[in-house]
């Protein structure tokens, strides 16, 4: 399978804090990989470090081929325009619309005209599986179901191909995290996308992840199919996986219905 992110020997490094050291990573074209880890282990370091918001203290980041840290400003900001973020409480602006929100990096990033980015933000934010009187609101009117909508909204605004998801489903009920599970399935399959999320959520890892990667150590200690990683020799995996809520959620998914659902996006190892 073709990998588009590839992370070689990363170290991340906050004064004498070492989050990661020696990290390698492969990330596989049109696969949904999920990132777990306990608390610490630098989950969301590791998703700003790929999308260029950390530079590490070493190693390399190449994405789409290409090194990203060794790239001209130009070169490197174009790949990056291939990204779509969504951050883990959203990050709107709280001062603009959903539709203002959406649109703004039509605006910024693609130098569209404010209307052309008006009619193409409603298509995102229908896409996004709101309503179209959603676009009129502000952040602060919406439930934070909406809110994550709105979000991957802005995150599908440039057409991505990859998706980075920051613990989508954290604060949502259950039928709302389910819902937006399916909803980043059906974008995965009719898009082709690749999707990096960084969850807990242990429904979403059984129903929709192709791929399971697991930090501890300061590194990768395991990246394969859920039944692989259920498996291996690893106290935390093992609590993780087979402790209550665990079973719960392998209990919940037949095994027929679990990830990979199509094939053809790499699921395999």
């Amino acid at each position: 399978m073709t990998n588009v992110i590839e992370v070689r020997g990363v170290r991340n490094q906050f004064g004498r804090q070492v989050v990661h050291d020696g990290l390698d990573l492969d990330v596989r074209r049109g696969e949904i990989l999920s990132v777990v880890g306990g608390s610490g282990t630098g989950k969301s370091v590791l998703l700003r470090t790929i999308v260029g918001l950390n530079r590490p203290a070493a190693g390399s980041v190449s994405v789409f081929g290409e090194d990203l840290l060794g790239l001209p400003a130009a070169r490197r900001a174009a790949i990056e325009q291939r990204f779509g973020v969504l951050f883990q409480k959203g990050a709107l602006f709280s001062s603009l619309t959903v539709a203002e929100n959406v649109a703004l990096p039509l605006v910024e990033h693609a130098g569209l005209k404010a209307a052309e980015a008006a009619r193409l933000a409603a298509l995102k934010i229908a896409l996004a599986g709101l309503p179209a009187n959603a676009g009129e609101k502000y952040p602060a009117d919406l439930s934070g179901g909406m809110i994550k909508r709105a979000a991957l909204a802005r995150a599908l605004a440039l057409d991505p191909d990859i998706l980075f998801l920051d613990e989508p489903t954290a604060g949502l009920d259950p039928i709302g995290a389910a819902a937006f599970d399916e909803l980043i399935l059906t974008l995965r399959d009719a898009l082709g996308l690749t999707v990096f999320m960084v969850t807990h959520d242990l429904d979403t890892i059984y129903t929709i992840t192709d791929r399971v990667a697991v930090l501890a150590q300061k590194r990768v200690l395991v990246n394969d199919r859920l039944a692989v990683v259920a498996d291996f020799d690893d106290a935390w995996i093992r609590e993780y996986f087979h402790g209550p809520r665990g079973r719960a959620a392998a209990q919940a998914v037949p095994p027929a219905q679990r990830a990979p659902h199509n094939l053809s996006h790499g699921g395999q190892a």
